[in-house]
């Protein structure tokens, strides 16, 4: 795992300068503690900092071909590098390192941008063709590591975070009230934008290529399909899930440092612990507890690490670990609000004091739809909307939706604001609000009214729109996986496992996200999977045999952390201090009047604000980092 950056200077053939080049490999030494590297060819100049995980002493960025011509830098794991290796060599291709980073410009020298298909891992690179003049990138397909870049039409940047970036000095940047419109409404903001109006992010499956005579295009190499196989059987699927499971597993077991897991007590992170085990050898695992109850996975972890005997490591967060919320506004570069980045950063600092690379659960819920209440829900109105006639729906419900209450004060049978709106609206419009309850005609209220005027004609929830017409045939299940695929999962799981664990320079590794592995999952229909109100319904049965009855019976536990009381007692003072600043660039992008109304209501427990209130306190933070 590594940090790269570089510039193309593609628009007037300016020389690249070494020392911009240092100082945005210096904004990321968190991503790679262990190595720096700068190549300047010219228009084009590479930066590189490495995390050592894989031919420690060879492994050297940015790397070379033998004749010079290609350069590449490279963040990520190829698991299956070897055999690629082989398949090179038995075309003529002389290795010179053991490193999998040269695998890759073999199979770019021989195959060109065809390369990435071969590829099996996670991985964002750039080779640079100094014969034809070109730079060549490339993103995984789930978008497991991050590649963002800057185009001002003349001069091209990319980098692993935003920060490196900014740290160039040449660069103008400017915010985007759409990327903030979108950030209030999903607490995170969606690819291919970012905060910044010339900042865009590769999207996963995509490559992207330019050159003096060509401007930057991106294409997609890589497209998820949801589609049931004809004529697979129940028993066949269990079979081939396991058996997938425990080879993936395997293969992202490579390393010559320190490698353990994350172990919670949910389904995901012990399957992954089970097939480690299976795979040999005693197993480091490592669990985050809360002295909330409701947010504690300790004892279900204790079960699978009992059961497989691992090396178990165990911490609690407490309400002090809010002190970490400067830390995380500088790490995630742009507006960020999911709260269990706390917890998430407090594990991948304990397990980077007993290992390098951690193997994690992520990705279960999206392959095997175990958001159940998510997917449920989607199932359920889905139907509705197909049984009732769009006059019902649009004359009745919509209206009613509308003038209907909302608040957690209602009796349970009567909160029944958002599933009218859901009833009544398109299944994309429907998901959209299930996603980002609480908007007014598609926005937050807290957009100060000189923002909303600008973004007034955007709807966030085109997005998933675009995303459910690229599925048309599948179910309503399905449809919402696949948005959260390219949504959810890539924009604020993904970037908040890979943030937190580069804030400590910590690897870690997917394997329920290896591109193989989610095909398979996505060829099973989705009744499978959500059968009944039971979510990851096939999964579970495949380990039955592997993991207790109280894993597989477990109620799903969000890793989450108890944020409403924390507003509420322990840290109140503290919290609304920075909350409620007004001398700010973001005070001037929020409503301050709506954030204070939200912010009294929540203090007397009349509403459970919390997510919006901790929207509107990473945006301050965010706005106080990178926008004074």
């Amino acid at each position: 795992m590594c940090g790269i950056s570089g510039v193309f200077h593609y628009g007037n053939g300016a020389p690249a300068d070494a020392a911009a080049l240092a100082r945005m490999a210096q904004a990321i030494v968190h991503r790679g503690p262990d190595d720096e590297g700068i190549h300047v060819n010219g228009a084009c100049g590479l930066a590189f900092r490495r995390l050592a995980i894989i031919d420690l002493t060879g492994g050297h960025q940015p790397l070379s071909s033998a004749c010079g011509r290609w350069t590449i830098v490279f963040n990520g794991e190829i698991y299956n590098f070897r055999e690629l290796r082989q398949r090179c060599e038995a075309r003529g291709f002389v290795f010179r390192t053991r490193s999998d980073t040269e695998v890759i410009i073999a199979c770019y020298v021989l195959d060109g941008a065809a390369c990435v298909q071969q590829l099996r891992g996670m991985f964002a690179f750039a080779i640079y063709d100094s014969r034809e003049g070109t730079l060549f990138l490339a993103r995984d397909r789930l978008g497991i590591k991050p590649l963002y870049y800057f185009d001002d039409g003349k001069t091209f940047a990319f980098a692993s975070e935003i920060k490196a970036l900014q740290a160039h000095g040449g660069l103008h940047f400017e915010i985007d009230p759409v990327a903030v419109a979108d950030y209030f409404a999903l607490r995170y903001i969606p690819a291919p934008r970012s905060i910044w109006k010339n900042v865009r992010k590769l999207r996963p499956g995509h490559t992207l290529r330019l050159g003096r005579a060509c401007v930057p295009q991106e294409q997609r190499y890589w497209q998820l399909k949801l589609q049931p196989q004809a004529g697979l059987t129940r028993a066949d699927a269990l079979e081939a899930l396991r058996a997938k499971l425990d080879e993936t597993v395997a293969s992202h077991m490579l390393a010559e440092v320190p490698l353990g897991a994350f172990l919670s007590g949910g389904i995901d992170s012990a399957a992954v612990v089970s097939s480690m085990s299976r795979a040999g050898g005693k197993v480091t695992t490592c669990t985050v507890g809360s002295s909330t109850e409701q947010f504690d996975e300790r004892s279900g972890a204790a079960l699978i690490a009992a059961r497989y005997a691992t090396d178990h490591h165990v911490e609690i967060v407490h309400t002090s670990a809010l002190s970490c919320l400067e830390r995380l506004a500088w790490h995630f570069d742009e507006p960020f609000a999911d709260s269990s980045a706390i917890p998430t950063l407090h594990v991948c600092a304990m397990a980077r004091r007993h290992l390098t690379v951690a193997l994690s659960g992520d990705g279960g819920d999206e392959n095997f739809a175990g958001y159940e209440r998510r997917y449920l829900f989607e199932r359920r109105e889905d139907r509705m909307r197909q049984a009732l006639p769009y006059w019902v729906r649009a004359g009745f419900l919509a209206p009613l939706a509308a003038v209907w209450p909302r608040g957690g004060w209602l009796p349970r049978p009567l909160r029944a604001k958002t599933t009218l709106h859901n009833i009544a609206s398109d299944p994309a419009e429907a998901f959209f609000n299930t996603m980002a309850p609480g908007l007014e005609d598609g926005h937050s209220a807290l957009l100060a009214p000189a923002l909303f005027d600008q973004v007034r004609e955007h709807r966030p929830s085109d997005l998933f729109r675009g995303l459910m017409a690229e599925c048309p045939e599948a179910d309503a299940v399905s449809r919402a996986q696949y948005v959260d695929f390219h949504t959810f999962l890539v924009d604020d799981v993904l970037t908040k496992v890979d943030r937190m664990s580069m804030a400590v320079s910590l690897e870690v590794r997917v394997p329920l996200l290896d591109h193989e592995f989610v095909e398979l999952a996505a060829s099973m229909p989705s009744e499978w999977k959500l059968q009944g109100r039971e979510g990851k319904a096939i999964f579970r049965e495949a380990l039955k045999d592997r993991l207790p009855a109280e894993t597989l019976r477990g109620r799903k536990r969000g890793f989450e952390i108890p944020l409403a009381r924390w507003f509420r007692s322990d840290a109140r003072e503290e919290l609304a201090e920075r909350l409620l600043a007004e001398d700010s660039v973001a005070a001037q992008l929020m409503d301050m009047t709506v954030l204070r109304r939200m912010h009294r209501a929540h203090l007397r427990g009349s509403a459970d604000h919390s997510a919006a209130l901790f929207s509107a306190l990473m945006f301050q933070l965010w706005a106080k980092r990178f926008h004074a």
